[in-house]
């Protein structure tokens, strides 16, 4: 079974069977929920087997979506909810081609995976989206660097519900032990800190059901 800080997950993930494995899923929960920055626990398809309140607290605002959920598949989350970009700034360059690169590199190795498989064809079905994985990706990855695909480090916005935080800027940090890295999975942390300059905050943007990316045009008839 896996596990969400504050409680069990109403579609559980498979994880390891050892009770030793349970157990200490179950004590790091506890751990992650004293972490005041939002702290998510991810397996290799991007599915959440652990996330706590300051996780919850992030995305509270977003609507319900039927595969996307932040706190279900963070992957899908950020390339296919219509909040996406309500919640997480620069919501393109900052975080859909980043994790886009990463999930061209995961599929390389582990191609096989339906999750992974689905994702795909997911991308496939959204041409905006395909033009930017087949054509658009290559070209940012060599303009960027390689270091803009990894994600520890990384300073991006977030747009938080909370009044008090505004626009402000996390540091991703991946810090994972051996014992939940010998499991698959990765622990993504957003450090928050104020942005040095602020901007204005700008109208909320209207809810996008598909062809959210634009930084590719769509390919001519």
């Amino acid at each position: 079974m896996a596990y969400q800080a504050g409680g069990q997950r109403p579609a559980p993930r498979p994880v390891p069977e050892s009770p030793e494995a349970q157990a200490y899923l179950r004590d790091y929960a506890t751990y992650l929920e004293a972490v005041p920055f939002p702290s998510v626990v991810l397996d290799h398809r991007w599915d959440v087997v652990l996330a706590n309140a300051a996780f919850t607290s992030l995305f509270r605002d977003v609507s319900p979506h039927p595969t996307a959920l932040p706190d279900d598949n963070f992957l899908r989350f950020v390339l296919f909810h219509p909040d996406a970009a309500a919640v997480l700034g620069d919501h393109e360059a900052g975080w859909c081609l980043p994790m886009l690169a990463r999930f061209a590199e995961t599929l390389e190795r582990q191609g096989h995976d339906p999750v992974l498989q689905a994702i795909r064809r997911e991308i496939a079905q959204d041409p905006l989206m395909e033009a930017a994985y087949r054509q658009g990706l290559p070209h940012w990855v060599r303009a960027m660097g390689e270091d803009a695909v990894e994600h520890d480090g990384a300073v991006r916005t977030l747009l938080h519900s909370d009044p008090r935080r505004a626009a402000s800027e996390c540091r991703i940090v991946c810090e994972t032990p051996r014992t939940l890295r010998d499991m698959g999975y990765t622990r993504l942390t957003m450090v928050l800190r104020e942005a040095p300059a602020p901007a204005p905050r700008r109208a909320r943007r209207p809810r996008r059901t598909a062809g959210h990316l634009s930084v590719v045009p769509a390919p001519e008839d």
